[in-house]
């Protein structure tokens, strides 16, 4: 059984892209079942992929960047939480951006979904 991107799309916080300093943040929150995956893969903004390396999540107040994630340090996603992902590597302009997140999930394989919004100033 594989879940169609469209449903994952739900997941992103509508209007939660942001612009930071040296990168941009944005919110997922989970609506759709517990669950978690034992790998992410880079995440692409405008169709080019971004270094894994600068590229983190916060789960239960520590800092993970997608890179360490494996079976030993899944990335979590429990109902009704929201998480921020964010990127440090340069700065985005406000304005229309396509964001795509994949991630590999056991038993189902790989899934991802993209989204467009307008990433505003954060502050």
């Amino acid at each position: 059984m594989k879940i169609p991107a469209f449903l994952l799309r739900r997941l992103y916080v509508k209007g939660s892209l942001a612009t930071t300093l040296d990168g941009f943040e944005f919110q997922i929150r989970n609506k759709l079942g517990s669950g978690y995956a034992r790998g992410l893969l880079p995440l692409t903004l405008n169709g080019d992929e971004l270094d894994m390396a600068r590229t983190t999540f916060e789960i239960d107040g520590k800092i993970v960047t997608f890179d360490a994630v494996s079976n030993d340090t899944p990335f979590t996603l429990a109902m009704n939480k929201t998480t921020t992902i964010a990127y440090t590597g340069g700065a985005i302009a406000e304005g229309d951006h396509k964001v795509g997140m994949r991630f590999e999930v056991a038993g189902l394989g790989e899934l991802g979904f993209d989204f467009t919004d307008a990433a505003s100033a954060r502050g």
